[in-house]
This record gives structure tokens, sequence and C-alpha cells, in this order.
């Protein structure tokens, strides 16, 4: 029986094909190339028919004229002319050892991904073989960005400053002087030349978290944990202004370089935006879901940036008080911001990954990889200078092994990690205090000032004895000497 079904299945194979074989076999041909065009032209629509021209409030934010129903009849036009082109140019593209193309100047031309391959026919000329829009290629001439020289950093001073962890520091605009606060609840001011303490503030009832001087005002803006913000007026010495609103404790502060108001963020998951001078709070900003460890302030859009420990960060526009932008690509609690100088970039930090964002749609640029432990703190100054610092990991009550309050310093432009150190903890300390909670960078980017789990403040420098190899194509750059270093006390 099976013999005989399998005889007559042949058999009516056999007589299909010899009826329907020829019609059946042009017949696919034909629905296949009319269906590749199909698909083409449907892909260009339904992807590029929206986005050929801006839409009218953009157009109107770069000073461009609103379309009228004429121009936008004519585009539209133009869309379709452009649709066909591009359905006569996808066809499938088989090249010949004639027809081959250098890629090597497109590529070099342009950092993306998608090249369009310049056609050696004009247009409207029929041809069989046509080659495609788009294709996506490998830079064959793909070089990465090759580090700047930078010199090495040594420790030159070390101060006893705190009975408790330094959590804050700020350097004031003059760059003579330098503030710190921590956890035994005073904040102290510093000569930045000598090291020679000159003044201590007592106000605060818990732990210091954030301190900022005012480039404009003589003032000196404090928070902590006590859920209180205060003004200092640096010429009187007391709170001249305290501002009331954080339902938790503050953890982080930034004044906006060009306008009179104060933000902050804290334990209850909002920003919050101060007019400096009436104490008035002009936006709650609300949306993040965790503690907000840091917020930054730039004068252009996006005017206010914010980390979590929700993973996130947000952008956020001050005139409207909503969010911009929200990056979720960190896997692990966001800690620290750091915003470039000079660039219209910042970095962010977790204990996954420093990653590196442009602004100002918060455009995702690259990763800072090796800092295997949780990043605290960030400090960029103008010389590409990026350094991150850590602490200590403890799980289950024991140090995690590998990880002991790691510092590093990286080239902004690269993301090289071309120096590596440990913390030189204080005599007597715990190895669990080895950490770095706060750094911040002085006026002219030479000096590195951090604050530490073990109550000190340290002081580093380039060594200005380092020579820069000749590979490097800054190689006549020498570490500047600071002329305000005093040998004798560092």
């Amino acid at each position: 029986m099976p013999a005989a079904v399998s005889s007559l299945l042949t058999n009516s194979r056999r007589r299909t094909k010899a009826v329907f074989g020829e019609e059946f076999t042009s017949s696919v041909e034909v629905d296949e190339e009319n269906s590749h065009r199909a698909r083409i032209a449907a892909k260009i629509r339904s992807e590029y028919d929206n986005v050929k021209e801006l839409p009218f409030f953009l157009a109107e934010k770069q000073g461009k004229k609103k379309p009228t129903p004429t121009t936008t009849k004519q585009a539209h036009g133009s869309i379709q002319t452009k649709l066909i082109e591009d359905v006569q140019r996808s066809q499938r593209y088989k090249p010949s050892a004639k027809s081959r193309i250098d890629y090597s100047q497109t590529a070099s031309s342009s950092t993306a991904l998608t090249v369009r391959v310049p056609t050696t026919r004009p247009r409207g000329t029929p041809s069989t073989q046509s080659t495609p829009g788009t294709q996506i290629i490998r830079r064959e001439n793909y070089q990465p960005v090759k580090p700047e020289w930078h010199a090495p950093w040594k420790l030159r001073r070390v101060t006893s400053a705190h009975l408790g962890w330094v959590r804050a520091l700020a350097v004031e605009p003059g760059n003579q002087w330098f503030a710190s606060g921590g956890g035994d609840r005073i904040i102290k001011i510093w000569d930045l030349a000598s090291g020679i303490l000159k003044l201590s503030l007592t106000g605060h009832i818990h732990t210091i978290r954030g301190l900022k001087v005012s480039p404009r005002h003589p003032y000196l803006f404090s928070c902590g944990e006590d859920r209180m913000v205060k003004c200092w007026d640096l010429e009187q010495n007391k709170v001249v202004r305290q501002y009331h609103g954080h339902l938790s404790g503050v953890y982080t502060l930034d004044l906006h370089p060009t306008i009179d108001v104060l933000v902050t963020g804290g334990r209850d998951a909002s920003v919050r935006v101060w007019d400096m001078r009436t104490r008035q709070c002009v936006h709650v900003l609300t949306g993040h879901t965790g503690f907000i460890t840091d917020v930054k302030c730039q004068e252009a859009d996006p005017q206010v940036i914010s980390g979590s420990l929700d993973k996130t960060i947000r952008l956020w526009d001050l005139a409207a008080g909503k969010t911009m932008g929200v990056l979720t690509h960190h896997k692990q609690q966001v800690r620290s911001l750091a915003i470039h100088p000079t660039e219209f970039s910042f970095a962010s930090g977790a204990a996954d990954n420093i990653k590196q964002w442009k602004c100002p749609e918060g455009s995702f640029m690259q990763n800072f990889e090796g800092h295997n432990s949780i990043v605290n703190t960030l400090s960029v100054n103008a010389d590409n200078v990026l350094f991150s610092g850590g602490t200590v990991p403890i799980r289950n009550g024991k140090l995690m092994e590998g990880d002991n309050g790691s510092m590093k310093f990286w080239d902004w432009k690269s993301g090289y990690n071309y120096q590596s150190m440990d913390m030189i903890i204080q005599p007597g300390s715990l190895d669990s205090e080895a950490g770095v909670f706060c750094s911040t960078f002085d006026r002219t980017g030479l000096r590195l000032i951090t604050g530490n789990a073990d109550k000190t403040i340290h002081v580093y420098g380039q060594d200005e004895e380092a020579v820069c190899p000749d590979y490097f194509d800054n190689a006549d750059i020498r570490p500047r000497k600071h002329t305000r270093w005093i040998g004798s006390r560092l």
C-alpha cells in the first residue's frame, strides 16, 4: 500500500509540472520583482514621508517661515518624485569586477554608517543593473580617536579636615580659597595655596551634602540631610536666607550661571527651583522615582540635568518646568554628573559605566569602561581630563575584593584611562574608609581637590617632570607650573 501511494504521488507531480510548470515559473519571477518594488516603496513611504520637512513649530524656532499650502503641495510632489527614484535605485544589486565602487573616500568624509552610494548613470536612464540608494558598509579606513597626552597626577597635600566624612567641596571664583563640608556639620573655609584653615561656619544640624559659591554674589549656598538649604553672606559670615520645602534630606544643589535661581534635589525624589532672593519655589520638577543624587545647571537647553538612584537621567526645560528627555542607558544607580566647561556635553557615573552624552538631545557618545566600583564623583577640566572617584562596595558586611577606593583619570575625547591609583588612607583609618565622596578642579584646572571617607582632603597636581612621548600629536605640551604652588608647604 505505501508503494502504491508513493507511485501515485510521483505521477501526480509529473503531470502538474508538465501542465503548469512553465506558467508557474514565469509568474513567480514577475510577482517577486513586483513585490520587491512594492515593499521598498512602502518602506520608504512609511519611514521618510513624515520627516521630509520640519514641523511648523520647529521651523519657526529655527527662523524659517511656516510652509504655505502651495509649498506643501510642491513638497509632496517632490516627495513622490523622490520615492519613484528611490524605488528605481533599490533593485537587487550584484556588483561585478568592473562596477566596483571605492568606498574609502565616501566613508572618510562622514562618520555615519549609512552612506549614499553615488550612481554612474544619469537619473531617468533605464538600466538592467542599478545601485542601491543606501547601504551599510564597513569603514575600512576607520581610525579610533587617538588620546591626547596628559601629565600624570601626584598627591601634593593631605589635610586632616573634619571629624566626619567629607561630602562637599566648592572653589570660589577668584581661586583664592575653597569650602568643605561633611559629617561634622561644619563648613570650613581653606586657603587654596597653603591649605590653612581660615574660617568655620556652623548652623546645620546634620551632615552637609552640597556646597556652591555664587560667581556673581558674595554668597555661599549649602544643603544637608537636615532638609535645610542655607544662603551664607560671606561679608558677614552668617545665614541670611533659608529655603524651606523639601520633605527630606537635600543631597545636592547647583546655581544657574546667568539667572538668579538655585536648584536643589534630594531624598524626596524631586528637583526644586528656587528664586535666590525671594526664597520662593519657582518649580517642583517631578518624575524621578528614586533619590536625587546630583543636579547640574547650564546656560543653554537643557538647562537642568539631574541624576537619580532610579538609574535614569532627566533633562529639564527650566522655563517650562517639564522634562525634555529621559536617559535610561545606565543599569546601575546614577550617583554623579559632570558638565564639560567648554564643550556642549556632560558625563554621568554609575557602577556599571561612566557614559558621555551630547547636549541638547542627550545623545549617547561613548563609554568609559574600567571603573569597577561605586562612582561617587566626577570632575572634568578644560584640558579634557576627566576624574572619577569611587568607594569600596560592602556586601554582607565584607569588603568586595579588588575594589579599594580607586581613582581614575580619563582622556575626555577618546575615553582612554591613562592613569589609575588607589587612595592613600590616613594612618589609623579602616580599610573601609578608602573612598572618595566628592571632588573638584580649581579654576585653572591644574589642581584637583578630593574629599574622602577617612575625614581628609587631598590636593593633587600634575607631575612637572613628566615627559610626553614622541608618538603623541601634542608632544610639545608639557605640564604647566602653577604660580601659586608653595613648594615648602606641599
